[in-house]
């Protein structure tokens, strides 16, 4: 058995994100690997979790980023020489890698140059030329590094042909409870163009019929004042961000899921995985028409597993799960239908077997760990979040456990 180190960093995502903590450090610890996972723990609010060792950094949020990767260009450095596999998940981290690191592999989460043209913190005049540098940045990192993709539609992006390492889901045998007629439910992050504003006028519409909205993710900071509005009113219900473990267990049970994307280049190419996720867990579907979506929830051989809306248009969506809700028989029908969608197509576990092989085989290539016959253990302590002691300044924030 050959078991490595990996080194994981954000310094952007959540600690506690899907993809990162709950699939692939999942699997890699499953595997029997070592796992030190940079991440901002402390500004997130979040307990490590028992079986890697953390290393707290700020959060990398806005335009206050310089902060972040100084923070985080330390860590690696000190570090990395004791890994086998540096595996990081924001573009800005492209900034912050150490010259002496081992295997390194970046993995794509999205389209960077397209979501830049939503962000609201980059002034508009920028957005495009900013674009143009981060594609740059992206043929310079192929050159460098291993990459992973999380969707077929990168692939145009890059000249390499690398693997794609979809966001699939753990699919229960059978879902909780059935999709039920009172609430209706949301899971991810909240930002203007995953339709903030479409989904607070839905919910006003759904509480005049005694249909509830739950809203179970983290949300831009320019959309929070309206969330909280509407939370207040009674529109909705906001929950703020939940762990995905247990934000999954709160969707059970509810009359649908819904992803009201806006037609954007970054959603474009894209399959939601919430939309997965949902019909994992036994939920019809209520989304926009960007086109994987649509193809998932309408397309499939199996049938239909929801109802697709137009853009930016909350009544429609609104009448959607109305219509859902009056009729009990086509809701249960596209329930089970999904679910076996899901079951079939996107469950997890194949996925992250194919991902920790995939890590040990370029590790393997690059001359193999360096301990390979038993668990590795890393020469420094735990470090987890929590006081940070006085200590030099070019490591700085980064706590070590007592």
């Amino acid at each position: 058995m050959i078991f490595m180190h990996a080194l994981v960093a954000t310094i952007v995502h959540h600690p506690e994100d899907a993809r990162i903590l709950h699939r692939q450090i999942r699997a890699l610890v499953d595997a029997g690997h070592t796992v030190t996972y940079v991440a901002p723990f402390r500004e997130c609010g979040v307990t490590p979790w028992d079986r890697v060792r953390s290393v707290d950094v700020p959060r990398a949020q806005g335009r206050d980023r310089l902060s972040s990767l100084r923070a985080a260009r330390s860590a690696l450095t000190a570090l990395a020489p004791q890994a086998d596999l540096l595996l990081f998940h924001d573009p800005e981290l492209l900034l912050a890698l150490p010259s002496k690191r081992p295997v390194t592999v970046w993995d794509v989460h999205e389209d960077t140059p397209a979501a830049l043209l939503t962000k609201p913190w980059i002034p508009g005049p920028l957005r495009r030329p900013l674009g143009r540098v981060v594609r740059g940045f992206e043929r310079r990192a192929e050159r460098r590094m291993r990459l992973l993709l999380a969707e077929e539609g990168y692939r145009p992006r890059f000249r390499g042909n690398h693997p794609v390492v979809p966001n699939t889901t753990e699919v229960p045998d059978a879902p909780l409870r059935p999709p039920g007629d009172e609430r209706v439910v949301y899971l991810g992050h909240v930002s203007e163009a995953r339709g903030a504003l479409e989904m607070v006028e839905m919910g006003r519409r759904l509480r005049e019929h005694g249909v509830r909205l739950e809203i179970i993710g983290n949300a831009d900071g320019a959309i929070r004042p309206l969330l909280r509005e509407a939370h207040q009113e009674n529109a909705l219900h906001w929950y703020g961000f939940v762990p995905n473990d247990r934000a999954l267990r709160m969707t059970a049970g509810a009359l649908a899921g819904i992803s009201l994307l806006h037609d954007t280049d970054n959603y474009r190419h894209s399959l939601p995985t919430k939309v997965v996720e949902y019909m994992a867990h036994g939920l019809p579907v209520v989304t926009t028409p960007n086109p994987m979506a649509e193809a998932l929830v309408t397309r499939r051989p199996e049938g239909r597993s929801g109802t697709v809306v137009p853009f930016g248009d909350p009544e429609a969506a609104a009448e959607a799960v109305l219509e859902l809700r009056r009729d009990e028989r086509v809701r249960r029908e596209y329930a089970r239908t999904g679910h076996r969608i899901a079951q079939r197509s996107f469950h997890w576990p194949v996925q992250a077997r194919l991902f920790v092989k995939q890590l040990e085989e370029w590790v393997a290539e690059a001359g193999g760990p360096k301990v390979s016959e038993e668990r590795p253990e890393p020469t420094t302590p735990a470090i987890v979040p929590g006081r940070v002691p006085r200590q030099r300044r070019r490591h700085p924030r980064i706590a070590l456990s007592e």
